[in-house]
């Protein structure tokens, strides 16, 4: 180890060897000046004579001497190629003689677990240790230390790194690190002085380290990491500046370790100040809009505890609204004025707008399939206008509601040369748009399915839609076509069709005992009346065709025996939708609601209508869980000489897709065979927590939730609504991705229920979208 610390140590000894030697000879008369007339190498193998000319000071018809010798012996050492250079001569030629360097032949790496080989060898890339480099013993300990400090910073105090050099053919050698890693010191305890305002507990419970609890077998809170350490200590200081204490400090962070390595104490010095209160609130300098708007937008007030959260959140406010108008980079800065006999935090925002920012051009990249104009269409930023921080939010939320893209990011990068000129730069990666399925499956209420569809939400980069689908299961056959142009005109209005036929088994759908044939077509459109609401019309018809048993509920016969088998009806749809969420799946914030009324119009066999609310609430909690609550309201009734809501259109409830924990459809009314029959009014709402898998926060395409279901149907024209009717429970979901199509799994176990329901603690529905 000692001979590679001493490698830059030798390889100055070396040069300063030849220098002395040509000094020593040039005293002995061996070593006389010449004019050089030729040059030649001699011992180089990889290195090739040009590139010892590109370095040599020395040319042909210069003249050597002494000086000029130990010159061009020190600049061909400093090219690190070289372990030893001499100069000698051969009548008026000068001779190079060097011994090269060996080459890196290969790099390995022996006993890490903690750090991935990939990104230990991208380090060592780094330090300039990688296979076909120029091998330079002074670069090992660097490299050690290096690694070593990887792993202190991971609290790996006894990892130890070994490194041996292994000679290969050819002038080359193998180096080789055993790295013994060792276990992470763990922390036993973490104490907090000069606290009074808080208990230890309440501001150890922020922190991400901390002693293991006794049920936390795979946490690895108890890990020590500098890292981690840091984090938690600005959580502190955030936690106090969020409740009054301005002048909050951490005085002293000591990490005391055990004398095996394997413990670690922390001792945190806190000097908390005293708690303040917002004074006199200013906003001030060119504020570009009325001030009094700007002074609206700020959270802080008045009398208020003073909030370092509330101030940061007021100046981006302001700074985005500013940015609305075009100053994209305004600055805002808050400064506070402390009284502290009194108190009191008086705050002045200082606004700066700087100058009005307009875009020159609009660069979109990435996109091999979708079309320029298909993307351009949904931006909201112009080119040669002021730049919008509004509306390249809004341009890149749109983008995302596409489903087109797996990523979509932004940069406004500025124009050199032109302070008030930046570039909107879009890059994009697409996603598969495209799918061709034939699979297999099962769902808890349908049987085995077998489906096949050929499917296009990007057709020949249009953005135009196109699906077809074969379904078949036990209690449904599916034959469906269904085409859509979301931009039928320029203004964005849509325009779309469909054709289907489906065969229903009722009764393999766990209600009643019937069957129906239906076949229908349907045209719609689709108007924007704002960037978040949108109109929809739909005109369509269907022939239904109703087959009962012997063993068919008397409802279900009494109605055909009144009615008839076959029905004609002609459908009008009329639907308002509201959508701010970010993202299409698996929301993280935003608000969908859609208010819908189907109505077969009079000239139908059977008139009805059916009315339907659903809401859905995103609100992001941390910056992986998210809370969702959702509600959904369906009414349904007939009128004219209809009496009711025929039976075929009633709704259900139960399964995985509306209170889980119940057999499918199984809430409800029952007929007269003690089948669920279903209702003309349904109540669901579901609240759930929703987080990435664990070790899987990058992955889009998993999502686990808490729930909490409650719901039911009911009959208005019997018992009616009666909200200690309702059905809850409670339980786990995991939604899924997966390359052969959604995969939704749920285990509830039911809060509320009633002798006789049918429940179901495991659920799965597999092909299916969500």
């Amino acid at each position: 180890m000692q001979g590679m610390r001493g490698g830059s140590i030798r390889r100055s000894l070396g040069w300063l060897a030849a220098v002395v030697l040509l000094v020593a000879s040039a005293a002995a008369g061996a070593f006389e000046p010449f004019r050089v007339e030729a040059i030649r190498v001699e011992g180089n193998v990889r290195i090739t004579e040009g590139t010892v000319f590109s370095y040599l000071p020395v040319q042909v018809g210069d003249r050597l001497d002494e000086e000029a010798a130990a010159g061009a012996i020190r600049a061909l050492f400093r090219t690190g190629f070289f372990e030893d250079v001499r100069l000698e001569r051969d009548g008026a030629t000068l001779v190079v003689v060097v011994r090269e360097r060996p080459a890196i032949g290969a790099v390995e790496i022996e006993g890490n677990r903690a750090i991935p080989t990939d990104e230990l060898k991208k380090s060592l890339k780094d330090l300039g240790l990688a296979e076909g480099r120029v091998f330079d013993r002074s670069l090992l300990e660097r490299i050690r230390r290096e690694l070593e400090r990887q792993y202190l910073s991971q609290g790996k105090y006894a990892a130890r790194i070994e490194t041996e050099v292994e000679p290969l053919e050819r002038n080359r050698v193998a180096v080789r690190l055993r790295i013994r890693e060792g276990e992470a010191a763990r922390i036993r305890a973490i104490r907090i002085l000069g606290n009074r305002a808080f208990t230890d507990e309440a501001l150890l419970d922020r922190f991400q380290l901390g002693p293991k609890g006794p049920f936390a077998w795979f946490s690895k809170r108890d890990q020590y990491s500098r890292q981690r350490l840091a984090g938690d200590l600005e959580t502190l200081r955030a936690y106090y500046m969020d409740r009054g204490y301005v002048e909050f400090a951490v005085d002293s962070t000591v990490v005391t370790l055990t004398p095996d390595r394997g413990s670690v104490f922390i001792t945190i010095r806190v000097r908390e100040g005293g708690r303040y209160r917002v004074g006199r609130v200013r906003v001030v300098g060119e504020t570009v809009v009325p001030r009094e708007e700007l002074e609206a937008l700020l959270t802080v007030a008045q009398g208020e505890v003073f909030s370092q959260r509330a101030v940061t959140e007021s100046a981006d406010a302001i700074a985005e609204r500013l940015g609305v108008e075009g100053f994209a980079f305004a600055n805002v800065n808050p400064v506070p004025e402390l009284h502290r006999e009194a108190g009191t935090v008086d705050l002045t925002f200082f606004v700066d707008p700087g100058k009005r920012v307009y875009v020159r051009r609009v660069e979109i990249s990435g996109n091999t399939l979708t079309r320029d104009a298909v993307i351009r269409r949904e931006l909201r930023q112009p080119e040669g206008a002021p730049l919008s921080t509004e509306a390249v939010r809004l341009s890149r939320t749109r983008l995302q509601r596409l489903g087109f893209f797996e990523e979509v990011n932004v940069e406004t990068p500025r124009v050199p040369g032109s302070p008030d000129l930046v570039d909107v730069r879009l890059t994009v990666k697409e996603r598969p748009t495209g799918n061709l399925i034939a699979s297999v499956g099962y769902s808890d209420t349908q049987g085995v399915i077998f489906s096949g569809s050929v499917s296009e939400d990007n057709l020949f980069g249009r953005g135009t839609r196109l699906k077809l689908q074969i379904d078949n299961s036990s209690s449904n056959r599916i034959y469906s076509l269904a085409y859509d142009n979301p931009y039928y005109t320029l203004d964005g209005v849509s325009r779309g069709f469909s054709l289907n036929s489906r065969r229903t088994d009722a009764a393999e759908a766990n209600v009643s005992d019937y069957s129906t044939d239906v076949d229908g077509a349907e045209i719609h459109w689709g108007v924007p009346v704002t960037e978040e609401d949108r109109l929809r019309f739909g005109i369509g018809a269907e022939a239904t065709r109703l087959h009962t048993f012997s063993t068919s509920p008397q409802e279900i016969l009494d109605f055909a025996a009144a009615t008839g088998s076959s029905f004609t009806t002609y459908r009008l749809e009329l639907a308002w939708t509201h959508d701010s969420r970010d993202r299409a799946f698996f929301a993280t914030t935003g608000l969908y609601q859609r208010v819908g009324l189907e109505l077969a119009v009079p000239g139908s066999d059977l008139t009805f209508y059916k009315l339907a609310y659903d809401l859905r609430w995103y609100r992001p909690l941390t910056r992986q869980l998210t809370f969702v609550g959702k509600l959904g309201v369906a009414f349904g009734d007939g009128y004219g000489d209809t009496a009711s809501l025929p039976f075929f259109e009633h709704f259900f409830a139960g399964g995985v897709r509306s209170v889980r924990g119940f057999d499918g459809n199984s809430l409800g009314p029952r007929d007269s065979t003690g089948d669920p029959f279903g209702g003309n009014l349904r109540v669901v709402t579901n609240l759930e927590l929703v987080l990435p898998l664990p070790g899987m926060a990058d992955n889009d395409a998993v999502r686990v939730a808490g729930f909490v279901d409650v719901g039911n149907v009911f009959d208005t024209d019997g018992a009616g609504f009666d909200p200690d009717a309702l059905r809850a429970s409670a339980g786990v979901a995991l939604n899924w991705f997966s390359p052969i199509g959604p995969l939704i799994f749920s285990w509830a176990t039911p809060l509320r229920s009633e002798p006789g329901d049918e429940t179901q603690s495991f659920q799965f529905s597999l092909g299916f979208a969500f």
